[in-house]
């Protein structure tokens, strides 16, 4: 049975601010704590006037402050970005504040556009040192040996795990070659799926911490009482896409009767692609919908997302989406 657990890109929905988005956030935290989730995370982004977790380590010290148990993460930091060493200083003061229970996921990709990417890296070839900054951002969260004389502190010793993100093969080969645990953005970007995960899984080489590989599927979730309602709540992220796509990114807007319908047939086949890991629908279709989802990918765990305007419906599709979760477990355990 897989785990479940969810990313939270903390949308800010049409009329309201990111302040509200924050605060919202910290509210899905402690349901998806109390409904069983394993573990929360939340994507770096910049420069999009919907999403409020660009300063990805300050928003999660915020939701450790709201949560007890549940583990809380980044999915993720786009290395490039940053130094690895501010990364370890802040996620090894994370695990000091809220020990055993962070997660580091790392990205390659910028989170962003060209301008903006420019704007944070000075340089474009950040990229290309990937491997070796997850490498060096590691060692920074072993305990110091003797002589040492760079150290991240706090984060030395805290050894918080890391996993590798990606939407491309590249990401797979690098965390079967590093044998770390790999999440796969199937929830935006789903078109290497199958290959990926055979790639990770056939070329994975064990490592002490991580004997076997583990990998994790991203899966849209829009769940309600009807499979119309939950087409209607799917209907802003339908927005938003299309939107970010022709170069006019804006707040999460307000769910539209028909909007799929009324999409000229480019934007439609785009969105098909782009979304074609999604759940959507009554419990029963949702619950129908992730059976297929585990049946086929055979993930270690399953992290959800859901961009929906209104918060307490987006309250009750994360609900209905970990019902459906133990009701796969329970079928299985059955079996």
């Amino acid at each position: 049975m897989p785990a479940f657990s969810v990313l939270d890109l903390s949308p800010v929905p049409e009329g309201f601010s990111a302040e509200d988005a924050l605060k919202n956030s910290a509210s899905l935290a402690r349901h998806a704590e109390d409904l069983g989730y394993r573990r929360y995370w939340m994507a770096e982004h910049h420069n999009m006037p919907g999403i409020a977790s660009a300063a990805t380590a300050v928003a999660l010290a915020y939701i450790g402050s709201q949560t007890r148990t549940i583990r809380i993460g980044a999915g993720g930091v786009m290395l490039p970005n940053h130094a690895p060493l501010v990364i370890a200083e802040q996620f090894g003061t994370l695990a000091t504040l809220y020990p055993n229970r962070i997660d580091l996921g790392l990205g390659r990709a910028p989170g962003t556009d060209m301008m903006t990417t420019r704007a944070l890296r000075r340089s474009l070839e950040a990229s290309d040192s990937f491997p070796q900054d997850v490498l060096e951002l590691m060692l920074y969260f072993e305990p110091s040996s003797a002589g040492q004389k760079l150290r991240a502190i706090p984060g030395e010793g805290t050894q918080v795990p890391v996993y590798i993100l990606g939407s491309s093969l590249y990401g797979a080969q690098l965390a079967a070659q590093l044998g770390l645990p790999y999440a796969f953005a199937s929830h935006f970007a789903p078109g290497a799926l199958d290959q990926a995960v055979e790639i990770y899984r056939e070329t994975y080489r064990p490592s002490e911490r991580h004997p076997h590989p583990y990998f994790i599927l991203a899966a849209n979730v829009f769940a309600a009482e009807t499979d119309a309602e939950g087409a209607f709540l799917k209907s802003s992220m339908e927005q938003a896409f299309v939107n970010l796509r022709t170069g006019n990114p804006g707040k999460l807007s307000r769910p539209m009767e028909g909007y799929y319908a009324r999409l000229d047939p480019a934007a439609r086949s785009m969105l098909d692609q782009a979304l074609a890991i999604s759940a959507v629908g009554s419990p029963e279709t949702v619950h129908a919908q992730l059976s297929a989802f585990v049946e086929r990918w055979r993930p270690d765990e399953v992290i959800l997302t859901g961009q929906i305007h209104d918060h307490q419906a987006r309250l009750r599709s994360f609900e209905i989406a970990a019902d459906a979760m133990r009701r796969i477990e329970g079928k299985r355990q059955a079996a």
